[in-house]
């Protein structure tokens, strides 16, 4: 996966380690990521919500990346095993 953000201000990207560009300004290692399966349907309400919140309440901080098609959850690589636990515990299937 790989996704380019650009707003008024800044330019972003979200990539593996291996893929960024020599010329970047900073870059934050460490990161692992899941992705929500399925496609959401825009009128469901709450999906990221219910699983950023029990992240949370289990001291697992969290990056999200949209797409049109897909959402991404990551976690920092210490805590990403925790995150999978804390889901399945929860009655998430994570495969």
């Amino acid at each position: 996966m790989c996704l380019i953000g650009k707003t008024d201000e800044e330019l972003s990207l979200v990539c593996s380690t291996k893929l960024v560009p020599e010329n970047t300004v900073e870059c934050d290692n460490g990161w692992k990521g899941f992705r929500i399966q399925g496609i959401l349907d825009f009128s469901l309400i709450g999906i990221l919500s219910k699983i950023a919140t029990l992240l949370a309440e289990n001291k697992i901080g969290i990056f999200t990346v949209s797409t049109y098609n897909t959402d991404y959850i990551f976690t920092k690589k210490e805590n990403f095993e925790k995150a999978i636990n804390v889901l399945e515990n929860n009655e998430y299937k994570i495969s």
